[in-house]
C-alpha cells in the first residue's frame, strides 16, 4: 500500500482473519498490560458521548499510542445501545482506525465490535490465569448472556482446556436457552447450565464473571462465593461500593477506572481515596505485585483500555496485509502538496 492509500475491512474480513487466534491474542494483550505497566504508552482518558434525552446510550472515543515493536497508535470509536437487542441488532457497534506513527496518516479502518469483544475476553482470561491460584477453573459461571461474555468463555475454554461446569444466568430465559445452545458448539464435553439467579452462581462458581448491561449496582453482598473466587467485574456497575470495598482489588489502570461511575468509582467516592485497589493486573504479570491479596475474593475490574483494541486491530492489520484481505480505497488523501491538494482547488495562502 502507498502512503495515501487506506484499506478498509469489513466484520466479515476482521472475523476471518481472528478465527482460531485466542492464544495468540491471549499473549498480546499480556504484552500489551506490561508495555503499559512499564510507562510505554500514552493513554488520553476515554471520551463519552452522551445523549441527553436516552442516558443508557453512549458513544466512547479511545485513543491510544503503544511504544511497541513496530509503534502502534489509533483509535477505537465505540457505541453502547442496549435496545439493539429488542431489533435483533448488537448492543455494541465500533469502527478502529490505525495512524502511522511516521506519518500520521490513517493506514487502515475496520469494523471493530469484534476486535472489541475479543480484546475483553482475552483480557479477562489472561486476568484468571494470573489471579487463580487453582491449576484447574473447577466451576465457570457467567452472569449476562451476550457476546462479551460468550468470548470469554471460548478464550478461558483455550487456556483451561479441562475447565468444569459452567452455569449461566440471565434475566431474559429465551436470551439464556440460546446463549447455552452456542456454548454447546464450542464446549460439546462440559456441562453448561441456566440458573433463575445470580446467588446460585456465587455458591457454586469458582470464577464468576458479570457482563451485564445494569447501569448500577445490584450486587451488595460476595458472602455466598467460594473461598478464592475470581470475579470478573467487566460490566463495571454491578458490584455495590461496599462489595468493592471488601474484596482485593485488581484493576487495569487506576485512574481510568476511578470514572464514569464505575463500581470502582463509587468505591473510590465513598471513602475518597484509591487504597483499596492493591495493583494493577500489569505490574502482577511483571511480577512486582502478588497474585492474591490477603482479602478471600479477588475482584478484577478493567474498565477496557484502548492499548488492546489498537494491539488486536494491529495484529488483524498485519494479517489483512499479508493474506491480501480487504479493500484497499486508492488515493484516499493526497500524495503530495500541490498533487491534488489545496494548491489544486485554488485556495490563495496569505
Amino acid at each position: 500500500m502507498r502512503e495515501e492509500d487506506l484499506l478498509v475491512l469489513t466484520t466479515h474480513e476482521v472475523e476471518q482473519l481472528l478465527r482460531g487466534q485466542e492464544r495468540a491474542l491471549i499473549d498480546l494483550i499480556r504484552s500489551a498490560y506490561v508495555a503499559h505497566a512499564t510507562g510505554k504508552t500514552s493513554l488520553p482518558h476515554s471520551v463519552f458521548l452522551r445523549f441527553p434525552n436516552n442516558l443508557k446510550n453512549r458513544i466512547i472515543a479511545l485513543p491510544a499510542f503503544l511504544g511497541s515493536d513496530p509503534s502502534i497508535a489509533g483509535i477505537k470509536w465505540i457505541s453502547s445501545f442496549p435496545e439493539n437487542t429488542n431489533r435483533g441488532l448488537q448492543r455494541a457497534s465500533a469502527v478502529a482506525i490505525l495512524n502511522s506513527t511516521s506519518t500520521g496518516r490513517a493506514q487502515v479502518i475496520m469494523e471493530a465490535s469484534g476486535i472489541s469483544a475479543k480484546r475483553t475476553a482475552a483480557s479477562a482470561a489472561a486476568a484468571v490465569h494470573a489471579l487463580h491460584t487453582a491449576e484447574k477453573v473447577e466451576n465457570l459461571g457467567l452472569i449476562g448472556c451476550g457476546v462479551i461474555n460468550f468470548n470469554i468463555l471460548k478464550f478461558i475454554a483455550t487456556i483451561y482446556p479441562d475447565l468444569g461446569d459452567v452455569l449461566v444466568y440471565d434475566i431474559d430465559r429465551a436470551r439464556a436457552e440460546r446463549f447455552v445452545s452456542e456454548c454447546k458448539k464450542i464446549i460439546p464435553h462440559r456441562k453448561v447450565g441456566i440458573t433463575d439467579s445470580n446467588d446460585v452462581i456465587l455458591r457454586k462458581s469458582s470464577v464468576v464473571s458479570f457482563a451485564t448491561t445494569a447501569s448500577t449496582p445490584h450486587i451488595g453482598d460476595l458472602s455466598a462465593c467460594l473461598p478464592g473466587a475470581t470475579i470478573l467485574n467487566i460490566s463495571l456497575r454491578d458490584l455495590a461500593p461496599e462489595v468493592i470495598l471488601s474484596s482485593d482489588n485488581v484493576v487495569d489502570d487506576i485512574d481510568h477506572v476511578c470514572r464514569a461511575d464505575t463500581s470502582v468509582h463509587l468505591a473510590c467516592k465513598r471513602v475518597g481515596n484509591t487504597d483499596f485497589i492493591r495493583c494493577t493486573l500489569g505490574e502482577i504479570l511483571q511480577g512486582k505485585a502478588e497474585r492474591r491479596g490477603t482479602k478471600g475474593i479477588t475482584v478484577f475490574s478493567p474498565f477496557g483500555l484502548g492499548i488492546l483494541d489498537l494491539v488486536v486491530a494491529h495484529f488483524v492489520y498485519e494479517r489483512a496485509q499479508a493474506q491480501g484481505k480487504g479493500v484497499v480505497i486508492k488515493s484516499f488523501m493526497h500524495d503530495a502538496w500541490g498533487a491534488g491538494g489545496d494548491k489544486d482547488q485554488g485556495i490563495a495562502l496569505s
